[in-house]
């Protein structure tokens, strides 16, 4: 299988914890990232709102008929047959991927950030799990909570990068009604305002991930150690964020290679600790499911 590994470009953490799978399983793991990615480029790009809605209108229409010329679209079909992944699924991430196509984009509330990270990674996390052959109930929750976690991170570790493109995903629940230029260049107060959201979001990430590691207690060992992999090391950036008290205006926080060499093993000590040292009552208490594929019914 061809693929465009955009792991390897976008998604490093991810690409750690794929030396870990066999290559068959892999290419079919950076298959699913190409796919997501692609469709996420065309919101993410320079081009003008009704150019971008167009681009993606188009890929859209060209899933949904098919089109095996787009060699990434012929691999998530072949991925969708083999791993009887639902397209509602799909679906979920369009939805989301498109939420981003405007002008500037707000949230009002904890709710909205929730499903927006749900359709933009939780549903990348539930078809990674499908590809790991995971299949029981409780361990397609935790990859929702694994994509949710690492969402909430992405978020929290650009505040200032999103808000330069119009985007302020910490709702106002948690932030207030601020304008983007006040993110972009606040005053000391707003400074200060923004960095508590930002920890808050965090401490909100640390549930889910609490609640993904609880549930790796029931995915087939063989696929364990690369999810742990991949949720420790997306894990500390959030951590390393704290620790740089949140400080969104700097360069870009990532884990650097010997860290991650460190954290790798760590992950592979949790292998058979972590998961069942983790009490069920320190994880999230949400009904993802219920919150997710039927979020028109929530309250």
């Amino acid at each position: 299988m061809l693929t465009k590994n955009y792991l390897a470009i976008y998604a490093k953490s991810f690409n750690w914890a794929g030396f870990f799978l066999p290559k068959k399983t892999y290419e079919k793991c950076s298959a699913l990232y190409d796919f997501c990615r692609e469709a996420d480029n065309i919101a993410d790009d320079e081009n003008k709102i009704e150019v971008k809605k167009n681009n993606f209108i188009k890929f859209r229409n060209n899933f949904i008929n098919k089109n095996y010329d787009d060699p990434v679209i012929k691999n998530m079909w072949g991925l969708i047959n083999e791993f009887s992944i639902s397209t509602k699924i799909v679906d979920d991430l369009f939805e989301g991927i498109n939420s981003d196509i405007k002008e500037n984009v707000k949230l009002n509330s904890k709710k909205e950030l929730l499903i927006y990270s749900y359709r933009v990674a939780g549903t990348v996390g539930l078809m990674m799990a499908k590809i790991l052959n995971v299949h029981k109930e409780q361990s397609l929750k935790s990859a929702i909570d694994l994509g949710i976690a690492m969402q909430l991170t992405n978020i929290a570790r650009d505040v200032y990068e999103d808000a330069n493109m119009g985007r302020v995903y910490l709702p106002i629940e948690l932030i207030g009604n601020v304008e983007i230029d006040s993110i972009i260049g606040p005053n000391e107060e707003q400074e200060q305002n923004i960095k508590t959201s930002i920890k808050n979001l965090l401490y909100e990430a640390e549930k889910f991930y609490n609640a993904a590691l609880y549930g790796t207690r029931f995915i087939p060992l063989k696929a364990r150690l690369p999810i742990l992999i991949a949720a420790v090391c997306y894990r500390d950036i959030g951590r390393k964020l704290i620790r740089n008290d949140c400080d969104t205006w700097q360069e870009r926080t990532t884990v650097g290679t010997v860290k991650k060499i460190v954290l790798v093993l760590k992950a592979v000590m949790y292998l058979f600790t972590k998961p069942f040292n983790i009490k069920k009552s320190e994880t999230s208490k949400r009904n993802l499911l219920k919150i997710f594929l039927n979020e028109d019914n929530e309250t």
